[in-house]
């Protein structure tokens, strides 16, 4: 993983080294501590996290901790605003599902969604978790915490409006403030769907070049 400065100043930086992919999630809420992913070569993935120090303009990455092995690639791990808590998403099941567990992790598990969910996201008002579901739905979860326990709402729908099917890759955030998302919508064009998104290959490319120069050489 690499770090690099919001304001463009300076290149970037290593954060860790590792033979296998490192990708990072998130940070928890005093920035003191990184969740990301480790994929395997089996397929699954680690969920690891490390502390973070940031000192004279420079961010440095401690001994790294084992969180969870999930049997997925991609667990999108996201802290809570108050820290004590880490969803992630997860295919034990078969299909793609949102669970969370305390942190540090306790071995209790509360799944949160119940028809498919991939990268849940925390509302900082500390009484919701929103995730999008297979069929590109917005899913919220509303929840309280008493004590130990984390007591969820069964999931509704956010968003009637599906997203744009981007697969595994991030198509919606959150803002600070918690009052307005950020989404990829579906191209609006009168053109099938199966002809929004193609490829044109030219073939034979530098031989027209060759033609059109000859040709205006004559002229």
């Amino acid at each position: 993983m690499l770090w690099t400065r919001a304001d463009g100043a300076g290149e970037p930086r290593p954060l860790t080294q590792s033979k296998t992919p490192h990708v990072p999630s998130s940070f928890a809420p005093d920035g003191a501590r990184l969740a990301f992913t480790e994929l395997t070569s089996n397929g699954g993935a680690n969920i690891w996290t490390v502390p973070v120090e940031s000192g004279s303009l420079e961010l440095r990455a401690g001994e790294p901790q084992l969180f969870l092995k999930i049997s997925t690639m991609w667990s999108f791990a996201a802290f809570s605003p108050d820290g004590r808590w880490l969803a992630y998403s997860d295919a034990e099941s078969g299909s793609y599902e949102v669970y969370l567990r305390a942190f540090p992790d306790n071995g209790s598990k509360v799944q949160i969604s119940n028809d498919g969910g991939v990268m849940p996201i925390w509302s900082r008002n500390g009484r919701e978790l929103f995730y999008r579901t297979d069929d590109q739905r917005l899913m919220v979860v509303s929840y309280r915490v008493n004590g130990g326990t984390f007591a969820a709402e069964p999931p509704r729908v956010w968003s009637g409006q599906p997203i744009a099917n981007t697969g595994l890759a991030l198509n919606f955030d959150l803002a600070p403030d918690g009052d307005r998302f950020v989404v990829l919508l579906p191209a609006e064009s009168p053109e099938p769907r199966e002809m929004r998104s193609h490829v044109k290959i030219g073939v034979n490319f530098f031989e027209e070049i060759r033609r059109r120069l000859a040709t205006q050489s004559q002229e």
